[in-house]
């Protein structure tokens, strides 16, 4: 008699894509390992008529499965990475972190145009506060319109709508063979990614041994590392995935460089910050620049934003 192991997955498209790749790379392990997948609909996908800033932060799209984790209805869940909250519910842990696809953000337009071509006062949807403080600050002339739902939600609204641009992740659009809907992956200089973008993690139950060891097996170590720095920079900054912050970790054999982002959400008050070190030092790398963006002012800057969201 095989063994099972369940999986849970946010019923989106996207999100059952990415469940089904993880799901792949297990089976083509463990190929006696029956490992159905269960969807589930988590509370950002069912209320999608509120800009994601005003709901907070714990748990927005992956409570449910959590409780099902938690409940042993499921075995493992995967999530986009920068979902997740920098602090895991008791009893759960990342198991794995995928490869990271490229982890830029990308403008869907019409008629090809970028960032430096859209027209004065041009309307960018987004539903990202990170998103639209570095938009902001560099084209301080555009609007922004507030989108939300998933990636063929998203596109649809943008189709019918006489908006000029709209920002995705690009990883997101290249999971779904949507490549020719991008018009420009905006470069690190200008927009830095949300934090742990374009990696996967894969959540279990902390103390399931069995199926850690298994979940492992699709651990990219060098995306572990960017990731543990960039977690660790928004987790000392006290940020969620709700504010207006962004970071970057590259590796180069044993050296890390890691660049943070930490804006207003109108974009007129913005810091960013780098430091490099050895990647050895990713948590404490991630701390020290943290700490480094609040002798700049960051903290002034989130209490601001934190003080409008809770009016």
């Amino acid at each position: 008699m095989s063994e099972t192991m369940i999986a849970g997955s946010r019923d989106s498209k996207l999100a059952m894509w990415q469940t089904r790749w993880v799901k792949e790379r297990l089976s083509a392990r463990f190929g006696d390992i029956s490992i159905p997948v269960v969807a589930v609909k988590a509370k950002g996908d069912r209320m999608l008529d509120m800009p994601l800033a005003q709901f907070g932060d714990k748990g927005l799209f992956t409570r449910e499965l959590d409780n099902a984790l938690l409940s042993g209805e499921i075995d493992f869940a995967v999530h986009s990475l920068k979902d997740l909250p920098t602090e895991m519910p008791e009893g759960l842990i990342i198991a794995a972190v995928t490869t990271r696809w490229d982890c830029r953000d990308a403008l869907i337009a019409r008629d090809g145009l970028t960032l430096e071509t859209l027209p004065p006062g041009a309307v960018v949807a987004t539903g990202s506060l990170r998103r639209q403080s570095q938009l902001l600050a560099y084209r301080p002339d555009l609007r922004v319109a507030d989108i939300r739902g998933n990636i063929h939600t998203r596109l649809k609204k943008f189709d019918d709508s006489d908006w000029h641009g709209m920002i995705l992740a690009a990883a997101g659009l290249e999971r779904m063979n949507l490549h020719e809907r991008i018009s420009q992956k905006i470069s690190f200089d200008v927009m830095l990614p949300g934090i742990g973008q374009g990696s996967l993690a894969v959540v279990c139950r902390a103390g399931d041994e069995k199926n850690l060891e298994r979940l492992k097996t699709v651990e990219d170590p060098e995306a572990r590392d960017m990731a543990r720095a960039e977690r660790a920079f928004l987790n000392s900054l006290e940020g969620g995935c709700q504010v207006p912050i962004g970071a970057r970790a590259d590796i180069d054999g044993g050296r890390m460089r890691l660049r943070g982002f930490v804006g207003s959400v109108d974009g007129k008050n913005t810091i960013r910050v780098e430091i490099s070190g050895p990647r050895a030092e990713a948590v404490q790398l991630g701390r020290k620049l943290a700490s480094r963006a609040r002798e700049e002012g960051a903290g002034e800057i989130l209490a601001a934003i934190r003080g409008e969201a809770g009016k």
